[in-house]
């Protein structure tokens, strides 16, 4: 018996791949049709949302504005989240461009000595979210009918975000030090795109284009697996047997026991998870947007794996991040229960659209009514003038462990 467990531990994965495989051809049409949603939801929202941020985002990594950002977010994000400055740019590109863009920015960051190892663990943690728009015009618009509530759960997003950063600076035990890897002195207003000249201008734009469509196709490949995955569990009943094990802890949490499968579903993946949630039919809806308050807040197993293709070529671990976006979610939640209970009238105007998921995708065009590329490009600006403008010495950056 035991010989026999010792095999079957060592070829579980063989076992379950041939199991999925089975299922795949068992239950071809379905599987075909959440291939293609996938497929439509990658195509249509995150390449044309996330490619041009990962483009700028090696671009920029060719430039010194990320040291000037630290420069200038250093006082702030050291004592706030015991992490350099330069925290502060992988921070606002992820809320700005959304999942998984913080990871990437913070990956990157990491293979250029710019944070330690349980920095670069912890930034993760807090770095990566979903974006604006998808908050705000896909779940509070498409699915909730109500900007308001869009915008409410934008606000405990960030909020919890913030939250997880500070309690896991705390939490570090470990003392930063500094390293001589990079040198500022050299750093000046004239030349602080000095690494790109006009002879090497194409390569490096190319170069940071070949990088940008690798990691959208690898976000894709993921987007695709994890849909046909989700079918594959729904069309086995298996994600009907899981739910019911949820259902201790929704009754023990005053919850109705209808949100178990949706949530169980949000967790595997983000997007179809939120839109089963939105459209669960009960008389008090503010549990609707708690609920998805945490599952934006936690992100899905499908954003915890492309995050994790992304480290391949640093020692940053899972562990914190795991912990972290979980801490997240119950946080946003937390807080958007709260807000729900102070403000009851936000409630009042939720009307669940019944939407699909590729009903509720929507094209990334504007926020506020301004382009959200348009908008990027103004931050940036913005904050490398204040850099530009900040007098006082350069800050020392960490050493790489």
């Amino acid at each position: 018996m035991k010989v026999i467990f010792i095999r079957l531990k060592k070829n579980l994965f063989s076992i379950i791949f041939i199991l999925i495989a089975l299922c795949l051809i068992l239950f071809s049409k379905s599987n075909l049709s959440a291939a293609k949603e996938g497929l439509y939801l990658w195509a249509n929202n995150v390449v044309p949302s996330l490619f041009p941020f990962f483009v700028i985002t090696e671009l920029l990594s060719y430039t010194n504005v990320i040291h000037y950002i630290g420069k200038l977010f250093d006082k702030l994000m050291r004592p706030l989240f015991h992490v350099p400055g330069e925290c502060a740019y992988a921070f606002f590109m992820g809320l700005i461009s959304g999942y998984p863009t913080g990871g990437k920015v913070v990956s990157s960051m990491r293979e250029q000595g710019l944070c330690t190892k349980d920095e670069g663990d912890r930034m993760l943690a807090f770095t990566n979210n979903s974006g604006p728009l998808f908050i705000v015009s896909c779940v509070g618009v498409s699915m909730f009918g109500d900007t308001k509530t869009g915008f409410l759960l934008l606000i405990t997003h960030i909020l919890a975000a913030i939250s997880v950063g500070i309690i896991l600076g705390k939490l570090s035990t470990k003392n930063s030090k500094f390293s001589p890897k990079f040198s500022t002195k050299h750093i000046t207003k004239s030349n602080i795109l000095e690494t790109i000249t006009l002879s090497n201008l194409g390569k490096i734009l190319g170069k940071s284009i070949q990088n940008a469509i690798s990691t959208v196709l690898v976000i894709g490949g993921f987007v695709v697996t994890f849909s046909v995955f989700l079918s594959i569990l729904n069309s086995c009943n298996i994600l009907d047997c899981l739910s019911k094990l949820l259902y201790p802890i929704f009754n023990m949490i005053n919850l109705n026991s209808s949100f178990c499968k949706p949530v169980l579903s949000g967790i595997i993946e983000l997007t179809n998870g939120v839109s089963q949630v939105s459209i669960v039919p009960i008389t008090e809806l503010s549990q609707n947007v708690t609920l998805c308050a945490f599952l934006l807040g936690f992100g899905g197993f499908s954003v915890l794996f492309q995050v994790y293709s992304m480290l391949s070529k640093t020692d940053l671990s899972m562990k914190k991040y795991f912990f972290g976006k979980f801490l997240q979610g119950i946080l946003a939640a937390f807080y958007t229960y709260i807000l729900l209970k102070l403000f009851p009238t936000l409630s009042l105007d939720l009307v669940p659209t019944c939407a699909s998921v590729v009903d509720t995708i929507v094209y990334p065009i504007s926020f506020f009514g301004i382009s959200n590329y348009i908008l990027l490009i103004f931050v940036l600006f913005f904050i490398v003038f204040l850099a530009f403008s900040h007098h006082e010495a350069p800050p020392k950056y960490r050493k790489a462990k």
